[in-house]
């Protein structure tokens, strides 16, 4: 039996920054790993190394996956106390890039898998470790989907969760490129005379900050669990306001690049914005706004995805919180949250989808990246009750 801390340091130290995304190396590391414990795989991928598992078995209609990515956002050096990529297992705690985010998860998944299936013939799940989803997932869960690799069922993602929360929804997203044009003339002479396309990207982001006040209705249920989801995640990651960012229309102009010369009245300008969309919000009216209210611009492209959430009164999220309160022994409660995963895929292809998972969660994509131990074995064990649930059933 291999401890879960240094299988966790294992994968840390297999280097998959996506960009470029290439995730051949830890693929093999897993696919050698599950083969050593009698469960076959089947790895698929692309020329880039863009490789993605999943496993099989006798039955076809297993009534479990869980799910893990294994890409990693990129870490330069400076800054950490141990190098990013080392592994290091010191003070209880693996260090590293993607220990939390999340190759702890993975990893956690791994550990009970051994432990399951050295008392039982085999375990009641697919596993699925997949590429590219810090950037969009197309080469990952997007490509298993549309291959029909997976079919739908219950689904645990092992991404970090407060130890006591597992996640059951998202917000949605709208990010969009947009390009805005003016009419020249001599900067002396602006605004009298010209249309600017920096100020007209200005002013559509002063109607952005307008929607960013309003609420938007949703049912008193949906209302309760948002207000529980907004004190965690006050308290997981000290900020104030959280409440709001889950209940509005969120908003960030992440590039705006436009003009042509300091004294000529802009032509030009591109923006790149980003919102996150809350329940009870429609995208197309917002995309209706945004064109309403920017006469000077275009959307050149757009990816939108809709709120989702999986039903809390669902076996899967039952099950999942027994598993919680059976291991950590207190009051456990479901919630939802503001990013985005592969989540929101799983669920629009007919999956009922909660994550959970371990991890330091305020060091997510950060400096200084890690997972305590106890949180990885924490993990194990609540995978390995879901396991013996489903195996029953």
């Amino acid at each position: 039996m291999r401890d879960v801390s240094q299988i966790c340091a294992d994968l840390v130290q297999i280097r998959s920054e996506n960009p470029p995304g290439r995730t051949d190396e830890v693929i093999e590391y897993i696919q050698s790993f599950l083969k050593g414990i009698g469960i076959r795989s089947i790895v698929s991928g692309n020329a880039r190394g863009m490789c993605n598992l999943v496993t099989t078995g006798e039955s076809t209609t297993r009534p479990l996956l869980f799910c893990g990515h294994v890409d990693v956002v990129p870490a330069l050096d400076a800054g950490w106390d141990h190098p990013p990529f080392s592994g290091i297992i010191r003070d209880g705690f693996v260090h590293g890039r993607g220990a939390t985010d999340m190759k702890g998860g993975c990893a956690s998944i791994l550990s009970a898998c051994e432990t399951f299936v050295n008392r039982n013939p085999e375990i009641p799940a697919t596993l699925a470790f997949v590429c590219d989803e810090e950037t969009g997932g197309e080469n990952g869960i997007r490509r298993l989907l549309s291959d029909n690799a997976l079919r739908p069922c219950d689904c645990i993602i092992a991404e970090p969760t407060p130890s006591r929360h597992p996640c059951i929804g998202q917000k949605g997203l709208c990010r969009l490129n947009m390009t805005f044009t003016g009419t020249p003339a001599h900067g002396s002479l602006y605004p009298a005379v010209g249309i600017s396309a920096i100020m007209e990207a200005m002013c559509l982001l002063d109607h952005i900050r307008d929607l960013n006040k309003k609420e938007y209705p949703v049912d008193h249920p949906l209302k309760e669990i948002i207000a529980q989801s907004s004190a965690v995640l006050a308290q997981e990651f000290q900020i104030d306001g959280v409440s709001e960012v889950l209940k509005k229309l969120t908003f960030n102009p992440g590039v705006i690049k436009g003009g042509e010369k300091s004294n000529v009245v802009a032509q030009h300008c591109e923006l790149e914005l980003e919102l996150r969309v809350p329940w009870g919000c429609s995208i197309p009216d917002i995309i209706s706004s945004i064109q309403t209210h920017a006469i000077h611009a275009k959307i050149v492209s757009q990816v939108t995805h809709e709120p989702s959430i999986t039903d809390p009164k669902s076996p899967l999220v039952s099950i999942t919180c027994d598993a919680v309160k059976s291991v950590y022994g207190r009051d456990v409660f479901p919630i939802v949250q503001w990013a985005a995963s592969d989540a929101r895929y799983l669920r629009s292809a007919g999956f009922k989808v909660v994550e959970y998972g371990p991890g330091e969660i305020p060091s997510l994509h950060a400096v200084n990246e890690r997972t305590s131990i106890a949180s990885l074995e924490m993990a194990s064990l609540v995978y390995q009750y879901i396991m013996a649930k489903y195996a029953e059933s």
